[in-house]
């Protein structure tokens, strides 16, 4: 499925640009295809707008801000958080500005990020309690772009038969690669799955699991919301959780941002923000090292190209099952138009 060919989504949240990162200006980003600015307004919050001045075509993100509006490198066309024209400096105070306005999106901060949907959302963000409760620490993980389209992600983070070989390094068992089963409740957001694996517990990973026990469980409880984000939520028999949020950030075909957050309920004392930040960064490059090895032209429609070999591969076409219904439901174009 070629991302920027189905219209439909458009109209879901997607993580951009971590709000921190914006206390020094506009930052550009592309999401879908499309190129967007993204910066702080007057009210503080994070705003989205086209990365075009409407005067010669310049990108706003060259910019600055001032008093919250957003100045055009170029000539200083200003511009507020709704795209709307606010000052030419060129013009005397009292000349009536022409109604020129930059194209906006919907944007808000949350968890740390600006997340942006190009078009009218059709849900609204997930809820993660764990972000408000003082019992939980967040730590920013990863943001980086990968050679992979984002339903490959989300098919990876559901497949508990690839852990025996792709992390073999980390916590795989290699002699044992028949998967966990996994449980699967349907949602109105996707889905809901729930199993335990063991995994191996080396030393490296002792503070991260709370265990010196060679080896230790995971009792996974895992929310895929559509279409590319999920929460994965691990707790360890010492008590420990260990949970991940996930936005496969489509940037364009073939190509995604993937933002990662970790919410743990211990402490820096117990387990340091680098140790944790090195050991998820192991695993995640083993995911990315096969991930960027497969098509990023993910085929939904599975009579067309069969994926399905396994009981594990279970998820993963109930994901393609739901993302086919969805895109046909919005009355959007074929989708057997959006394959390369």
């Amino acid at each position: 499925m070629l991302t920027t060919k189905q219209k439909t989504l458009r109209k879901f949240w997607y993580a951009t640009v971590r709000l921190d990162d914006l206390k020094d200006g506009p930052k550009p980003f592309r999401l879908m295809g499309e190129d967007i600015v993204i910066f702080l307004g007057a009210d503080g919050e994070p705003a989205a707008l086209a990365d075009r001045c409407c005067h010669r075509t310049a990108k706003l993100s060259k910019g600055w801000i001032d008093d919250g509006k957003l100045v055009c490198g170029y000539h200083g066309w200003t511009y507020d958080s709704t795209g709307q024209l606010v000052r030419i400096p060129q013009f005397d105070p009292d000349t009536v500005l022409p109604k020129h306005k930059v194209e906006n999106f919907h944007c808000q901060g949350r968890y740390g990020y600006a997340w942006v949907a190009l078009d009218e959302p059709l849900q609204p963000l997930f809820d993660v309690p764990e972000d408000r409760d003082p019992a939980f620490r967040r730590i920013f993980q990863f943001y980086d772009q990968w050679d992979c389209a984002p339903l490959r992600l989300m098919e990876n983070s559901f497949d508990n038969a690839h852990f025996s070989f792709v992390h073999k390094q980390t916590f795989g068992d290699i002699k044992a690669p028949k998967p966990k089963k996994y449980e699967i409740q349907e949602t109105d957001y996707g889905f809901f799955a729930t199993t335990v694996i063991d995994i191996l517990n080396p030393p490296i990973a002792h503070q991260v699991t709370g265990s010196s026990d060679p080896t230790t469980e995971r009792n996974m409880r895992n929310h895929w919301y559509m279409p590319f984000c999920r929460r994965l939520d691990m707790t360890y028999p010492s008590g420990i959780r260990h949970l991940i949020i996930n936005s496969a950030t489509p940037i364009e075909d073939g190509k995604i941002q993937l933002v990662q957050l970790l919410y743990r309920n211990d402490t820096e004392a117990d387990c340091p923000t680098q140790k944790l930040i090195d050991w998820d960064a192991a695993i995640i490059a083993e995911d990315r090292d096969i991930l960027e090895a497969t098509n990023p032209d993910a085929i939904l429609d599975v009579s067309r190209k069969i994926e399905q070999h396994m009981p594990s591969d279970r998820p993963g076409m109930i994901m393609r099952k739901r993302l086919l219904e969805l895109l046909h439901s919005q009355d959007e174009e074929e989708v057997t138009g959006a394959y390369a």
